[in-house]
């Protein structure tokens, strides 16, 4: 096992940053760039993962001497997949969408070095929305503004709220890192976590 090796994290977002900041390891951000359409077809399982195997290759071929991470989140209504909703509106509309409803949100995880995927893992979370009224969703997104997040939420904050349930074996997965995961395919690559 090694205490040191670079480390990338495919990704500029602030919350897996802050996820894989927990590790409390060194490393370094850089922008995948990287196709995030959805295939014909594609179910947003294989969309998940797919696009972290994706984004840890595209750094990691930019990078070769380091090993990258690269994760995606997709949630699923009804096997539809819902990404980041990006305005106001349309994150009032997910959220409608979503009330009263479980939502499954996959997150994928993988590890690349050399331009090659070494290993990647799937995690799913279900989310159990409450009942939510028009009033109840304008509040939050007011008070959040989360259009940056898939699903229109941030568990992490007051998007808590909104749920009677979460089930999931990795609750940081929800945020956009499932670190379990994470901490395994590190150290499944040598390097030496506690």
């Amino acid at each position: 096992m090694t205490t040191s090796f670079l480390l990338v994290l495919a990704s500029t977002s602030a919350y897996r940053r802050e996820l894989l900041e927990r590790l409390g390891r060194p490393f370094e951000t850089a922008r995948p760039d990287v196709d995030e359409t959805p295939r014909p077809g594609e179910t947003p399982a294989s969309l998940a993962g797919r696009l972290a195997r994706a984004k840890a290759r595209a750094v990691s071929l930019q990078r070769p001497d380091a090993w990258v991470i690269g994760s995606d989140q997709v949630a699923d209504l009804d096997g539809q997949p819902l990404g980041k909703p990006g305005t106001h509106a349309a994150t009032v509309a997910q959220l409608r969408a979503m009330a009263g409803r479980q939502v499954h949100f996959h997150t994928g995880v993988a590890l690349a070095h050399a331009g090659d995927c070494r290993a990647a893992s799937l995690d799913l979370t279900r989310v159990h929305f409450r009942p939510l009224s028009d009033q109840e969703i304008a509040r939050y997104v007011d008070a959040e503004r989360p259009y940056d997040c898939a699903g229109g939420f941030k568990s992490e904050g007051l998007g808590i709220a909104l749920f009677d349930a979460i089930d999931t074996r990795d609750p940081t997965a929800l945020i956009g890192l499932p670190l379990i995961a994470t901490a395994k395919l590190l150290r499944e690559a040598g390097l030496a976590l506690p």
